[in-house]
């Protein structure tokens, strides 16, 4: 869904009808194109800002952190930092400006953070995270 307006209904009900992106029409170019990419793949795609909203409403009712925290010792260090970067809604762009790498170099880290974790997309790996108590 392509969309000016991203109230909690607007969201909720695209999801509810299999939506699997929610995208605002002030997305960059590059970050569009790179959602339509993602959602070619399978994956979902969010707005950050929009993201940011669910993971922190989905965070008061996490499962216990000690349990998220267990399986995120599986990454390494920079696999930590890259995903901190998308649980706080950073696009790969945006986080690859952060922490000094590649776009390419980000997407292979959440490709492999992914594939560590078992989880199928990047909206996953962030409730964990905000789970463990990281974000």
């Amino acid at each position: 869904m392509l969309t000016t307006f991203d109230p909690d209904e607007y969201v909720h009900k695209a999801l509810r009808a299999e939506a699997r992106g929610f995208l605002l029409k002030d997305t960059p170019p590059h970050d569009l194109i790179a959602a339509v990419r993602t959602l070619h793949r399978g994956d979902a795609s969010l707005a950050p800002r929009v993201t940011r909203r669910l993971l922190g409403k989905l965070a008061s009712t996490a499962p216990d952190s000690d349990t998220a925290a267990r399986r995120l010792e599986a990454l390494s260090e920079r696999e930590r930092a890259v995903l901190l970067a998308v649980a706080r809604g950073l696009s790969n762009a945006e986080t690859g400006r952060a922490l000094d790498m590649r776009e390419a170099t980000v997407k292979a880290h959440v490709s492999s953070i992914l594939a560590k974790l078992g989880l199928a997309n990047c909206v996953q790996a962030a409730i964990l995270a905000h789970d463990a108590g990281w974000a």
